[in-house]
This record gives C-alpha cells, structure tokens and sequence, in this order.
C-alpha cells in the first residue's frame, strides 16, 4: 500500500488493531498514546484526539495523507462522527467498521450508517481477527495507489 492513510475514531475503536493487521504483526492491545506514522503510510491517532475534539491535530495531521479512514466499532451504540465530519479534511474518505465478529447484523448496519452520514464514501466491515473484509479494503488501496 503506498497510499497514505490516516486513521480516526474514538478509543477501542480497533485503530491499532488494525494498523496491527495490516503490518502482519502480532495482535495485542497497545494503546496508542501519540500519533505514529506506521511503515510512511498510516498514521495511528490516539481516540482521545477525537473524543476530547482536538480536531486541530487530526487536521494538520491529516495534511499529509493522501486518504482519510474513520473507524468505527460494529458493537458501538452510537457514533462519535457528526454528519459531514469528513468535509473537514478535503480528502478521498472511506469507512471501516470494526470487529464485526462481535456485533450484530443491525449493529454492523448502524455502524456503516454513521460512517456514511459522516462522509464516507465507501464502507468495510472487517474483523482484524477473523480477516473479513480485508481483501475489499486492500483492493480498494490498490486502486488508490494506481491512481496517484
């Protein structure tokens, strides 16, 4: 993947998880305290910046990358996302819901709901523990890459 990505959601939402998975690396719970740039394409933000809206970071931050990834958990009630949140950033933005092997059909639905109201254009349902929905995303990557 040479597209880079940005990570945003609230805490636990699974961000690390699944910057984990994607590096092949071993899954454990670390949680993230700062902004890391994993392998020059992700960047991990800690929920806190989201939660506690210290939204200028994100933003600056997100100056850098090529594509905004909100990240929301399939067994979340609610979101944390307001509607259009993504228009903020003036980036290609797209959705991952996460640990779907823990969530329900109607949670999972609800979840890619918020992202979508959130703004984006494209929605994965994915389990960093499972494997679903990783082929789509790296797909869609992929795509991304050739493009820029």
């Amino acid at each position: 993947m040479k597209t880079k990505i940005i990570l945003i959601g609230r805490s636990m939402a699974g961000k690390t998880t699944l910057c984990q998975y994607l590096t092949n690396e071993e899954l454990r719970y670390k949680k993230t305290q700062t902004i890391q740039v994993i392998n020059k394409t992700m960047v991990d933000t800690p929920g806190e910046y989201f939660e506690h809206r210290f939204w200028g970071a994100l933003s600056v931050t997100a100056a850098e990358v090529d594509c905004i990834v909100l990240v929301q958990q399939s067994t979340e009630s609610g979101t944390m996302f307001p509607p259009g949140y993504a228009t903020t950033f003036g980036k290609p933005c797209v959705g991952v819901v996460t640990k779907c092997d823990l969530g329900s059909k109607e949670q999972i639905e609800n979840a890619k709901k918020y992202l979508e109201l959130a703004g984006a254009k494209k929605t994965f349902v994915t389990s960093s523990y499972t494997g679903e929905g990783f082929d789509a995303f790296l797909k869609y990557m992929e795509e991304m890459d050739s493009h820029a």
